[in-house]
């Protein structure tokens, strides 16, 4: 890097060179004389030549926020006192920052402030820096900072659901299994059988009966939760609402982090051309890889695959998880893959995230005849799903899908 004159510095040695030259030619001294400050000036402001370059370097004080929170970092400045720097912030569209150029003096560490406006693996950069000595006479050649990464993770609202899992077969959790076992969850009453303890003996159907019985009770088991997102299709909502894979991502993330939270293994995929997955897993600490693995969705929508047969193929899916597929339904590979995994009688629930009041793509005169068409085919899309023992439910938060929950509960049992 090497430091080259500015503007200012070509203006002036320009000023008082003419001066001289009028002088000369015009033989006026008055004219000498006003040029001499001009250049004892420059050669002044000269004398305080740095003598090495300045190096910049940003440094972000975290890679990680939660959506809506603020990434803070730093431009650290390292030359001579004799140095100016002006550091030019940038970042991708998904961060909110001042753009605004800060001026300070080296050494100097500029801090810099954005707001992560949306989910998603963000550009914190590039950030340029321009140095300026000897009273802004000299300059360096631009420093590009590289831009770093900030991932900003979905925010969860809050979600609750009371109903139990279907197909609950983990070792321990707060889901009744349908078997009979040692548990806290009282069954019933059976006749005395070899092997039975002597504590589970109930004393007063006992003597009513003048025959032992016990109290039968069933286990307390965790269940697999796989929440498969489909990316096929994304929408703008416009005006600054939510789209529809934000709809899904934040849905995702609250009712992966209720599942975890209560013990669940909670594993996520995608219904797309790459079909990311992410292994089943509890504990808070799988809840933080969930959210990070949900901040790198992006939309896909690749060839004409038949995704739910590829899902079966892949063993993507557990044979006794209850799938959870969060969609709106904009694809008819969607609509296809659903009514795959319905065949293979796997526990599913089809949840509807197409946003409401999603804006027209364009306003000539048949959009609005077009919209209504559009609208009676996806109702009867659903309609079909719903016939071919698919419950689709749409997304209002917590506690939405209680109803469709016991439901697909009740047909596991009968299925099983």
């Amino acid at each position: 890097m090497t430091w080259f004159p500015t503007a200012a510095f070509r203006r002036a040695a320009a000023f008082p060179a003419g001066l001289c030259l009028a002088a000369v030619a015009l033989g006026r001294v008055d004219l000498l004389a006003v040029a001499v400050p001009f250049v004892l000036g420059t050669v002044l402001s000269l004398r305080s030549r740095p003598g090495r370059e300045p190096a910049a370097e940003l440094r972000p004080d975290g890679d990680t926020v939660t959506e809506g929170g603020t990434v803070t970092a730093s431009v650290t400045v390292d030359g001579d006192p004799e140095t100016v720097c002006v550091v030019l912030p940038a970042a991708s569209a998904g961060l909110g920052h001042d753009p605004r150029p800060q001026v300070a003096r080296v050494p100097a560490a500029v801090p810099l402030a954005a707001t992560a406006r949306r989910w998603g693996v963000h550009a914190l950069g590039p950030v340029r820096v321009r140095s300026f000595a000897c009273d802004g006479l000299l300059e360096c050649r631009d420093q590009v900072l590289s831009p770093r990464s900030v991932r900003a993770l979905p925010s969860a609202e809050p979600y609750s659901s009371r109903s139990s899992a279907p197909r609950a077969a983990g070792m321990s959790g707060i889901h009744r299994s349908r078997t009979a076992g040692d548990g806290g969850e009282l069954a019933g009453v059976r006749p005395y059988q070899p092997g039975d303890r002597l504590r589970r003996i109930d004393w007063r159907t006992t003597l009513r009966a003048r025959e032992p019985y016990v109290t039968a009770t069933r286990p307390e088991r965790d269940a697999e939760i796989v929440i498969l997102l489909d990316v096929l299709r994304d929408a703008d909502g416009g005006d600054g609402r939510p789209g529809v894979l934000d709809v899904a991502v934040r849905a995702a993330a609250s009712i992966a982090e209720h599942y975890t939270r209560q013990g669940d293994r909670v594993a996520l995929a995608e219904l797309g051309p790459r079909l990311r997955r992410l292994r089943p897993g509890t504990g808070r600490r799988h809840h933080l890889a969930q959210l990070s693995w949900l901040a790198e969705v992006r939309p896909a929508a690749g060839g004409q695959d038949l995704l739910g047969d590829r899902l079966l193929a892949a063993g993507t899916l557990s044979s006794g998880a209850l799938v959870i597929m969060l969609t709106p339904l904009l694809d008819a590979r969607s609509a296809a893959a659903l009514a795959v995994l319905a065949r293979a009688r796997r526990p599913l629930v089809a949840v509807d995230t197409l946003p409401d009041g999603l804006p027209r793509r364009s306003d000539g005169e048949w959009s609005e005849p077009a919209e209504r068409i559009w609208r009676l085919e996806r109702e009867n899309t659903v309609g079909r799903l719903r016939e071919a023992g698919v419950p689709v439910e749409a997304w209002r938060g917590s506690g939405s899908l209680d109803a469709v929950l016991r439901d697909v509960a009740r047909v596991a049992a009968v299925l099983r």
